[in-house]
């Protein structure tokens, strides 16, 4: 009898379900919008589920409920009390068999980490970090920024803000981001700048980090600065993890997860001399599978499938398909 392992990836901007054989063949890929319950709702989030997992599955030509396992990363569920609604939702559009649910964070671990343990830095429009020990036992951060926890493509941008702000009012020194955000915002000036956003006539955000590591590769000491500011926030929370784990004096892999390492190698520099002043066995690695893949791997590990094997291959050939 044939057993389908799927894997769910919901985050803030898209969803993917990827469905395999206990081979690690894909069989099936589905992809929709984005998938948290706390923007879009609960009746959103069944939706988004229902209609990603189903597109997997017609694609395999089988039915949701004859999936074995399921290993589901979501984004919004952060705490104990998120499993059970989760859960629910699951059921109500068929899905049986073992599931697992865990952070989006976490499939980035599973995915990218050879030993399927080590610690997660996932960073995009935001951030978060998750670990896990050799035994299965997690740590984490609570994902949230308002407990000091930022550095992604959002808080670069208002540090930068904040940078400019400085330069106008003469506390700082002057910085080519200045008229980086002026040009794309289509301000007259700084002046009209801080008024515009100030008054919502005009926006930046996470799609702006670009034009900050653009002003570090140019030499400004201001964006070079920020992006310093990022990495040591970054290398803060895994070493939270690290903490929460004792695995200071174990050698493991540290993976980088999501868009904002790709603005600046200076990040992936400033994250190794923070963590590895904790914890010199780490070792630093950049994700290269899609996130998605990690989910499959964690149905496929609560079913007993040793993985260890099929994670190359079917990371490869998960990005073949444009995951």
């Amino acid at each position: 009898m044939t057993s389908y392992y799927l894997g769910v990836d919901t985050g803030a901007t898209k969803s993917e379900a990827l469905l395999t054989d206990g081979h690690g063949i894909i069989l099936g890929y589905g992809r929709s919008g984005p998938g948290n319950w706390e923007t879009v709702g609960w009746e959103g989030t069944r939706a988004l589920l229902e209609t990603t997992i189903r597109q997997a599955t017609a694609a395999a030509g089988i039915d949701i409920e004859e999936v074995t396992a399921s290993g589901l990363g979501l984004a919004g569920c952060d705490w104990p009390e998120d499993h059970e609604p989760h859960l629910l939702l699951l059921h109500d559009i068929g899905l049986r068999g073992s599931i697992t649910l865990v952070n989006d964070a976490v499939l980035g671990l599973i995915a990218g980490a050879e030993a399927g343990w080590g610690v997660v830095i996932s960073a995009g429009t935001s951030c978060n970090c998750y670990g896990r020990d050799v035994t299965g036992r997690f740590g984490r951060m609570t994902g949230n920024s308002r407990f000091g926890e930022y550095a992604g493509a959002s808080e670069l941008v208002q540090y930068a803000l904040q940078a400019v702000a400085r330069a106008w009012s003469l506390r700082g020194p002057q910085t080519q981001i200045s008229g980086a955000f002026v040009d794309v915002a289509g301000a007259e000036d700084v002046d009209d700048l801080l008024a515009g956003l100030v008054r919502g006539r005009y926006v930046l955000d996470a799609r702006h980090a670009r034009l900050v590591f653009e002003a570090a590769a140019a030499a400004d000491e201001i964006a070079n600065e920020a992006i310093d500011w990022a990495g040591r926030q970054l290398g803060d929370l895994a070493i939270g993890v690290i903490r929460q784990l004792t695995l200071q004096d174990q050698s493991f892999e540290v993976v980088l997860s999501g868009s904002f390492f790709q603005g600046s190698p200076r990040l992936q520099t400033l994250i190794k001399k923070e963590i590895c002043a904790e914890a010199s066995g780490a070792r630093i690695v950049r994700l290269t599978a899609p996130p998605v893949v990690g989910g499959v791997l964690l149905a496929m590990e609560a079913d007993g499938v040793q993985s260890s094997k099929i994670r190359r291959a079917l990371c490869a050939s998960a990005a073949e398909i444009g995951t």
